[in-house]
């Protein structure tokens, strides 16, 4: 008996899906990385937030002393406006941490709903690539079939011949 020469090709077919499959797996995959690395970036972005408003804090906290010791003693008071500095830094802080916090929130839950949609879809793609690979695997056998039948009855024919 030779070699069925539909095999090859049903090979490269269940390669090619088995390769699909495994895609879809890493697409879904990547797209969780993703999503988790904005929620990263987002919680980075807060810290340097709060970090600059610290700094600028400081730096026009640093400019009134300077002011202040270079005017006579009683000239100015300062302390008012770093009063007002603060209290506006503090209340931008504090709204920047409010929003991000909101933001965070509302991606934690898009995560966990895409973790959910995920599994649920990984569990179609599977299923539907099983029941693709067995209805291959039938037409395959009944293509397997079909060819040893024709090959059979050539060798007949030949050997009547």
């Amino acid at each position: 008996m030779t070699q069925n020469p539909f095999t090859a090709v049903f090979d490269a077919q269940r390669t090619a899906v088995e390769q699909s499959q495994n895609l879809t797996h890493d697409a879904l995959e990547a797209q969780k990385t993703s999503i988790s690395a904005v929620s990263d970036a987002v919680q980075t972005s807060g810290a340097m937030f709060e970090s600059n408003a610290e700094l600028t804090k400081g730096a026009i906290h640093a400019y009134f002393d300077a002011m202040e010791a270079s005017l006579p003693e009683e000239a100015a008071d300062f302390d008012e406006a770093r009063e007002l500095v603060d209290e506006s830094f503090d209340a931008a802080t504090e709204a920047q941490s409010q929003s991000l916090e909101a933001v965070l929130d509302a991606m934690e839950e898009s995560e966990a709903a895409y973790d959910e949609f995920a599994g649920n879809y990984s569990e179609v793609v599977d299923s539907s690539f099983d029941a693709f690979l067995e209805a291959h695997e039938q037409v395959e056998q009944n293509v397997t079939a079909v060819a040893e039948n024709v090959e059979d009855a050539a060798e007949e024919f030949d050997v009547s011949a």
